[in-house]
């Protein structure tokens, strides 16, 4: 049987760090299938090529990172050139039978809409819901709205078989998409328990302090790191807890936006800014960390997605706090405390709670690291994967894709 070839294409992080697109990279090259990828180029992801574990990738420069409505129109024109020029680059050599694009921006369904013509499939990994991230980034329904609205409605269309990262994902792939229920599939971002591994703690990381607390995210809008910066203030300066240190791990757009404001209430001391760092930091700071949070803003976007922090932390066995979300809460369930809703100060109470109950953070860290071996590590969503592979090359029975009975069987 000839080798099947697959074309995979992120456009906002450089690969190997995103984790998820790597874990299905190397999943599918394991199972034989010949894999490239195209993506940006970002910090220690300079080359332009490279060839890691039998994966091709292709990198490309962004000229910004954009946080205003001209400089996305700019970033996403750009990237779809690149990515047009370096599909064209890898059909002519090592060839793809199918592409699989990993959102966001909604736009690389017209890259894969052009090889249509030349009988392609197209399988649409979806990461992001759009629409609600604009409404979170800007917080308004306007034109642009109706815009990423139209943009996620002709990527479900073009895409042969579409991937949701949860069961919020599946539905609106069937409600908004339309897509058959026999051609979505729930592939969660599991942890790799290979890469996320438990290590001795590092006690230079806690400046001194009794306590270190956690996280790992994009320094975003919609993060809430500002919520977090304000129960730090909460606890420091309300509570009078000098001995709680803050270790914040990643990059974004409000990186520099944070530092000021971690400065302006007073707390800069009592927190850690690393940026971006490789693996080795970022699990160096989450093994030593007695507690981690996830501050993400309550709103429709951060509701219904699942946050690849959550699973980072349970599978390193470590108590969560985190506002109350749906797709949050059923991820972390007994791992995890749960604040009011964009209520700094609960979410500084919690962390407190969690920090001098040292049975209650045992337990809970015990639950997490269990749930995630025995249920949400990338390893159970391997045959998930495969299984929407198989059906990308699988023909559609005539008169049946839309059978509703089919949809209990693809998550």
């Amino acid at each position: 049987m000839k080798k099947r070839r697959v074309l995979i294409i992120v456009e906002n992080l450089p690969c190997p760090f995103d984790r998820r697109v790597w874990q299905e990279a190397r999943t599918l090259a394991g199972a034989g299938y010949t894999v490239s990828i195209i993506c940006p180029k970002g910090k220690g992801y300079e080359k332009s090529y490279e060839e890691i574990d039998g994966i091709a990738i292709y990198r490309h420069a962004l000229p910004v990172e954009a946080d205003r409505w001209y400089g996305y129109a700019i970033e996403y024109l750009w990237a779809f050139c690149a990515q047009m020029v370096l599909s064209a680059r890898v059909f002519f050599t090592r060839g793809f039978d199918v592409i699989h694009a990993c959102n966001p921006p909604d736009t690389i369904f017209l890259v894969a809409l052009f090889y249509k013509l030349f009988r392609r499939k197209f399988v649409f990994d979806h990461h992001d819901i759009n629409p609600e991230l604009y409404e979170a980034k800007f917080g308004r329904r306007d034109f642009f709205y109706r815009l990423t609205l139209a943009l996620e409605r002709w990527t479900f269309r073009t895409a042969d078989v579409s991937i949701a990262t949860n069961e919020s994902y599946r539905r609106i792939a069937l409600e908004r998409g339309r897509m058959p229920p026999e051609r979505v599939f729930v592939v969660r971002s599991g942890p790799s328990l290979e890469r996320l591994k438990i290590l001795p703690p590092q006690p230079a990381l806690k400046r001194g302090r009794k306590w270190l607390v956690g996280y790992v995210g994009v320094m975003g809008r919609q993060e809430g790191i500002d919520l977090l910066l304000q129960a730090v203030r909460h606890i420091v300066h309300t509570r009078g807890r000098t001995d709680v240190h803050f270790g914040l791990v990643g990059g974004g757009t409000e990186l520099g936006a944070m530092k000021q404001l971690a400065v302006e209430l007073g707390v800069a001391d009592y927190v850690t800014f690393t940026g971006r760092v490789p693996d080795e930091e970022l699990l160096a700071m989450l093994n030593t960390a007695d507690v981690c949070v996830n501050p993400d803003v309550a709103n429709p976007m951060n509701d219904k997605s699942t946050m690849n922090k959550i699973m980072e932390y349970m599978a390193l066995g470590k108590p969560i706090v985190q506002f109350d979300l749906t797709e949050g809460r059923f991820s972390a369930q007994d791992a995890s405390l749960y604040a009011r809703r964009n209520d700094p100060v609960d979410l500084a109470e919690k962390v407190l709670t969690l920090l001098d109950d040292d049975a209650l953070r045992a337990r809970m860290g015990e639950f997490g690291r269990a749930r995630v071996t025995s249920e949400l590590s990338w390893d159970h969503e391997v045959p998930k994967l495969l299984a929407a592979y198989d059906a990308v090359f699988t023909p559609r029975a005539a008169g049946g894709a839309r059978d509703s009975r089919a949809a209990s069987t693809s998550a």
